[in-house]
C-alpha cells in the first residue's frame, strides 16, 4: 500500500523533481519521525487494545535473532564436519 501511494505521488513528475522530492526524506530527522509514527501506530493497534500479540512478536523475534547470532558458528561447525570427510 505504501508503494502504490509513493509510486502515484511521483507518477506526474519529471526525472529531475524525483531527485528534490526524495532528499528531505533521507534525513536523520524524517528518519526519527518515521520511526516514532511506526511506534505510535503499533502503540494503538496492539498495546492500547490489550492485545496479546506483542507476545508472541517478543518470542517469534527473539527466536530470530538468537538464530542469526548463531548461525555463523553453525556454518562453520558444517563446513569443519565436511572438511573431515575429505
Amino acid at each position: 500500500m505504501a508503494m502504490r501511494n509513493f509510486y502515484n505521488e511521483i507518477k506526474g513528475m519529471r526525472v529531475k523533481e524525483v531527485g528534490t522530492y526524495l532528499k528531505p526524506m533521507f534525513s536523520v530527522g524524517y528518519a526519527k519521525s518515521a520511526v516514532k509514527r511506526g511506534l505510535d501506530n503499533y502503540h494503538a493497534k496492539y498495546i492500547q487494545t490489550s492485545s496479546v500479540d506483542p507476545v508472541y512478536h517478543v518470542c517469534f523475534g527473539g527466536m530470530a535473532f538468537s538464530y542469526l547470532v548463531a548461525l555463523p558458528e553453525e556454518r562453520r561447525h558444517l563446513e569443519h564436519k565436511q572438511h573431515a570427510k575429505h
